[in-house]
């Protein structure tokens, strides 16, 4: 059921256009796999631009190992329409971050930790973080949505992380709402 929607269910980064999920999932685990002992966060963060007759959505996925590298991804979903309520359009790039996130099953999440597993003792660490583009600033329309979005992210296993430290929603995903 798609409503019109220009929702597609491949990803891409800049180097590969229409990834399967599966592809990216293999991507993240030979990444991993190429430093089983290293320091990894796999991070989750969608964005939006609305533009005059539609609205412009990108979800990213990326893995970091810390001060190693990163490898990323986006998917690109369009609503035909402007979505000019703040808290609407808030909600829904919440709603299309956790949609990614529930392709990583408990039994994915098992095989990515499995390859850290023997490396725990040599310094070999896994987290998961959601980005979400809000902040709580006095200043900030958003921040009257901090606590929902932050209980939606928990209630998935996943650490909310706001602006600042959401970079994956409020600088790589952003990247790729711009017009091009």
């Amino acid at each position: 059921m798609n409503n019109g929607f220009d929702f597609t269910d491949t990803f891409q980064n800049l180097s590969h256009k229409n990834m399967s999920f599966d592809e990216v999932f293999q991507n993240i685990k030979q990444f991993i796999m190429k430093d089983p002992t290293g320091s990894f966060k796999l991070m989750f963060g969608t964005d939006s631009q609305v533009y005059s007759r539609e609205t412009i959505f990108i979800t990213g996925i990326v893995i970091q190992q810390e001060r190693k590298g990163v490898w990323a991804c986006f998917r690109r979903v369009v609503i035909p329409r402007r979505m000019t309520n703040l808290h609407e359009r808030i909600s829904y790039e919440t709603t299309l971050t956790e949609e990614i996130v529930s392709l990583f099953t408990d039994e994915k999440r098992e095989q990515l930790i499995n390859i850290i597993l023997p490396n725990i003792y040599k310094g070999a660490n896994f987290a998961v973080e959601g980005h979400i583009d809000i902040g709580s600033g006095k200043k900030n329309k958003t921040r009257i949505f901090v606590q929902e979005m932050i209980s939606r992210m928990n209630s998935l296993g996943l650490k909310a992380k706001i602006k600042p430290d959401s970079f994956v929603a409020s600088s790589y995903a952003n990247r790729f709402t711009k017009h091009g």
